[in-house]
């Protein structure tokens, strides 16, 4: 059955995963109705955690970007110790430079008075040997197009990762649903197979007793003990298989699978009924809206658009304020190296004005046009998509219902003919097979019930998810 294998195919999943960061059993037992899940899941599966640190990470990305348009203040420090101090090359003594400079007893770098040569410029040094800076300096984006494209463009970011944040929620109550529809079956499988072996096992020993009496051939016991072995084995597989239905409905919610967990809501409480499908059907066209991946589509074109702004902003100029304050430290010893400061301070703009960078730009924002447009198609494409799954939902809902229905009354005639069957036999007008054969078709009835209840089930989760009623 279908629903087996979506089971096998979880555990697999389940075996490939590591519990290690999980907390550990709590040793009480949790009773939970399939809202109570969903609301654990919301909490604890990692998807749903991780698609929340996604949300509170957006929200940092916006206060760093925020943070780009706010002044700009760094400090720095500097000490330099030449061991050669650089020299720039004045001209001799034809100028008389050197003259007077020699003769005001003026030293290089070198701590010496300059002497005169003649012949070529001579080296002069303007450098102290130690020198030290300590400054601050401010930069403030006066405009600049890309910024204020780019501050929108964070702000939507944000909104694409809350809506994703909604997405991981909704695929994690669709999952945790299903799962939980599986355990309600598994738990209805359970009690039909115990009414089928219990009134299995009235029939066997009432042939066991005509049989030591003469009434009844050893073929008949035979016949009757064949089936109710097999009924037998089918239940402990069932019993195994809920075990494993609840770990994975644990596992759907993020809960460590050694909790105990037992479900409240019973499958009488679900309303299996065609109005849910006829309500789907109505005027208005446009539920698409109500998907939420839908609403990402609409964001990503968003996205796209502010990018082509922020592509088109490169082509205007951008204004700045920047300023300076620092003081200067020099001396030939380094004992009087901080004993007299050159202080200065400055403010200033700059204005960079983009001329011609060989057509990246333009470029740039032809392709990001093209991207606008696939994007515009893809949300056009998903709205019919979106609107296909929803037809698609709504008739496998009611062949589900339809096939449910004729599946129970089909359960119904084969318990009213094994009962026949079974007076037939007894009265001597009837033979065993009929019996085996009325039995074995009661078995095979309540098997195709489970499974078009499943169906059934998870059709319905499937159509409300596909007409965006799961929020």
């Amino acid at each position: 059955m279908k629903y087996l294998l979506f089971t096998a195919t979880v555990f697999c999943s389940i075996a490939f995963k590591s519990y290690a960061q999980e907390a550990p059993p709590t040793n009480q037992t949790f009773n939970f109705s399939i809202q109570d899940c969903v609301n654990y899941a919301y909490e604890h599966q990692n998807a749903v955690v991780n698609a929340g640190l996604d949300v509170k990470s957006a929200e940092y990305k916006v206060k760093e970007t925020v943070g780009i348009g706010l002044p700009q203040i760094s400090g720095s420090a500097s000490f330099q110790d030449y061991i050669k101090t650089p020299s720039i090359l004045f001209p001799n003594t034809a100028d008389g430079l050197y003259q007077i400079l020699h003769d005001e007893g003026v030293k290089g770098g070198d701590g010496n008075v300059i002497p005169l040569k003649k012949g070529g410029p001579v080296p002069f040094s303007i450098y102290q040997k130690y020198n030290s800076n300590v400054g601050v300096t401010l930069n403030q984006i006066l405009f600049d197009g890309s910024y204020l494209v780019g501050l929108k463009a964070s702000k939507t970011y944000k909104e694409l990762s809350t809506k994703t944040l909604t997405r991981t929620k909704i695929d994690a109550s669709v999952a945790v649903t299903k799962a939980y529809y599986q355990v309600l079956v598994s738990n209805k499988q359970l009690v039909l197979l115990d009414a089928n072996i219990a009134q299995l096992k009235q029939q066997f020993d009432q042939t066991t007793a005509q049989n030591k009496q003469g009434f009844v051939e050893k073929i008949d016991v035979d016949r009757i003990s064949v089936q109710y072995n097999n009924l037998v084995t089918s239940r402990e597989n069932t019993i195994r298989l809920l075990a494993l239905n609840y770990q994975v409905l644990k596992f759907q919610m993020g809960m460590p699978i050694d909790e105990s967990l037992s479900l409240k809501d019973k499958l009488e409480d679900i309303n299996l009924d065609s109005s849910i499908a006829d309500a789907s059907v109505t005027s208005d066209t446009s539920f698409y809206h109500n998907r939420i991946e839908y609403s990402l589509s609409e964001t990503n074109v968003k996205l796209n658009e502010l990018d082509l702004k922020r592509k088109k902003a490169a082509f205007l100029p951008t204004l700045s304020l920047n300023g300076n304050t620092a003081i200067a430290y020099q001396d030939n010893s380094f004992s009087k190296l901080y004993s007299t400061s050159y202080p200065s301070t400055y403010f200033g703009l700059s204005l960079n004005i983009p001329i011609f960078n060989g057509g990246q730009r333009i470029n740039q924002v032809r392709q990001t046009q093209i991207t606008v447009l696939k994007s515009k198609n893809d949300l056009y494409n998903l709205k019919n998509q979106i609107s296909l799954q929803a037809n698609q939902a709504r008739i496998t809902f009611i062949n589900g219902l339809q096939s449910l229905n004729n599946q129970k009354n089909n359960q119904t005639l084969a318990q009213e003919v094994l009962r026949v069957s079974k007076i037939k036999y007894q009265q001597g007008v009837g033979s065993s097979i009929e019996v085996t054969q009325a039995q074995t078709a009661l078995e095979d009835a309540d098997n195709k019930y489970i499974q078009g209840l499943y169906d059934a089930l998870v059709s319905k989760v499937d159509l409300d998810q596909a007409f965006g009623r799961i929020q």
